[in-house]
């Protein structure tokens, strides 16, 4: 049974061991690189009944529950033996029940950062803090799940493999790449200096006056730390301005109440937008009614919205899957102007990643407020709502403030990061490098004979499979890819650090699992190649 099986070595073959295993999993457990390196004579003695379907270890809850029914039963006793307890496996299944759903030896199997995300499952809701980081997001039991550090564009798990961040580069934070030494640099320089101090810090007025030199047509800012504050500053501040209560909304702004509230009606409202199916339990009922989802270049459905309710405020992204068609963002831009209504651009995704700040400037039209986070501190937590000062200081006629948005380091983070920003133009380096990872993928499919579609910026670009297996090919993509050092699946948020030599590199493995790809349309049972579950679909924008 897993948890008694007994392995004999001699010291000469765990010195060997020692000096010659090289993975984590191999100098851990050692037996299994004596049984399968081939540098030793391995025998091995089998009972005459085959009892490896038997899990009698304790890793999980579940096998505590298991082993405590065992002792349970024949209390007093504590001599009993491995055959009675088969025995009475055979007469009791029921106290082994617990378990069963467990793979054998898969707490020896499981990685460092696996096991620390069952736990974290244990004692935090959902595991961690962001949904888009959770492991089922990618690939369910058997993900990293955490780093140890980070550098360039190279990850290294808890166990100290590496690999080739050619995914989610934290969720879009870093895009000069982790730990750029000259951003780190000046962090460290401030947390010598200091970080909090009952005065404020002058870096958040050199943050502020930056941010509205980029952006001339505003004149004032006020910083936070995430997306969702600075969308929660933004709204708060355009409803004051506008003396309405009533929101038009079109993309994802982020978790707060006010946003969540347009679910109140129809759990289906943000479908398009955010999670479909999303109940939005703990949003005060009397929020109803006060925000109305638009789909995107859908003009009449923004005008129809606007003339039947006293909407005071329209907030956007300005490029979501595609791009503005038929002047509707200059509509949009006409219709708020004429009807008094505060004109929100959300820029946290896109902001810096098409153009040095607001992705607006490629279409020629400039709302009256914006905000910005993700890139903006390049890993560091720091986001800006900017806006035109008429209707910035309605700030002051409600209640905006937090401790920690007067830390320093963001703002020390974001100055430092628009200098070497506009230094090397990275926004002209992802855009490029976005443009060519659309390139290869599409001369992979069509060399395999796949059907895919492309979505997003060239600096944040995805595809999917069409395909009803679309999901399982993803989490075949990142399954493979993972063993060969690099996270992936099928987006990618793109970096500085993504050189030419990394993304040759990278499809010269990804075509194996393309072939393999193609096998699976001409038959092949795709959930065969899988070792676990098919990763969730979770967060995604679809209009």
């Amino acid at each position: 049974p897993d948890g008694l099986d007994t392995e004999v070595f001699s010291f000469r073959a765990l010195e060997t061991a020692a000096h010659q295993a090289a993975k984590p999993f191999e100098r851990e457990h050692v037996t299994p690189f004596i049984r399968e390196s081939g540098l030793f004579k391995v025998g091995n003695l089998a009972h005459d009944e085959d009892c490896s379907g038997e899990r009698w270890t304790v890793d999980e809850i579940a096998d505590f529950e298991v082993v405590e029914a065992v002792f349970n039963y024949f209390q007093p006793r504590t001599d009993f033996t491995w055959l009675e307890v088969l025995a009475l496996r055979r007469s009791r299944p029921e106290l082994f029940a617990a378990n069963q759903h467990l793979i054998r030896n898969e707490g020896s199997a499981m990685g460092t950062g696996q096991k620390l995300w069952k736990r974290a499952k244990q004692v935090i809701p959902g595991g961690n803090m962001l949904l888009s980081k959770r492991s089922e997001m990618f690939l369910p039991d058997q993900w990293p799940a955490y780093f140890s550090k980070a550098k360039g564009c190279t990850v290294w798990d808890l166990d100290g493999q590496e690999y080739i961040d050619m995914s989610i580069m934290g969720i879009g934070t870093n895009i000069l790449g982790y730990g750029h030494p000259e951003v780190d640099e000046a962090v460290l320089r401030t947390v010598a200096a200091g970080n909090m101090a009952t005065f404020n810090c002058p870096e958040e007025v050199y943050l502020a006056e930056r941010l509205i030199e980029l952006h001339p047509w505003a004149d004032m800012a006020r910083l936070a730390r995430s997306g969702g504050e600075a969308n929660a500053i933004a709204i708060r501040i355009a409803r004051a301005a506008s003396g309405r209560d009533k929101v038009a909304i079109c993309g994802y702004h982020g978790w707060h109440d006010w946003y969540l509230s347009a679910n109140l009606g129809d759990d289906e409202n943000l479908a398009g937008h955010l999670l479909p199916g999303l109940e939005p339990k703990g949003v005060p009922q009397n929020l109803r009614g006060t925000v109305f989802p638009f789909n995107y270049n859908d003009f009449a459905q923004l005008e129809a919205l606007v003339t039947a309710h006293e909407i005071g405020v329209i907030k956007m992204e300005v490029v979501r899957n595609m791009g503005p068609e038929d002047d509707f963002l200059h509509k949009v831009r006409q219709l708020a102007t004429q009807r008094g209504i505060v004109l929100i651009f959300d820029e946290c995704t896109s902001g810096f990643r098409e153009t040095f700040g607001g992705i607006y400037k490629k279409y020629g039209v400039e709302p009256d407020m914006a905000m910005f986070g993700k890139a903006l501190g390049n890993g560091y937590a720091i986001t800006a709502t900017i806006g035109r000062r008429d209707v910035m200081q309605a700030a002051q006629s409600t209640f905006i403030s937090s401790t920690f948005w007067t830390e320093r380091i963001g703002p020390t983070a974001a100055l430092k990061t628009l200098e070497v920003m506009e230094r090397v133009k990275s926004w002209e380096l992802i855009t490029a490098t976005g443009l060519e990872i659309r390139k290869r993928w599409q001369e992979l499919a069509d060399r395999h004979g796949l059907r895919i579609n492309h979505w997003g910026l060239p600096a944040l670009t995805g595809f999917t499979f069409d395909s009803p297996n679309t999901l399982a090919y993803k989490t075949l993509i990142t399954q493979e890819m993972l063993g060969k050092g690099y996270l992936a699946g099928t987006s990618v948020y793109v970096c500085t650090e993504h050189s030419p030599a990394v993304i040759d590199a990278f499809f010269g493995e990804l075509d194996p699992v393309f072939a393999l790809i193609r096998e699976c349309e001409e038959g092949r049972d795709v959930m065969s190649l899988l070792k676990g579950p098919v990763c969730h679909g979770g967060f995604k924008r679809l209009n």
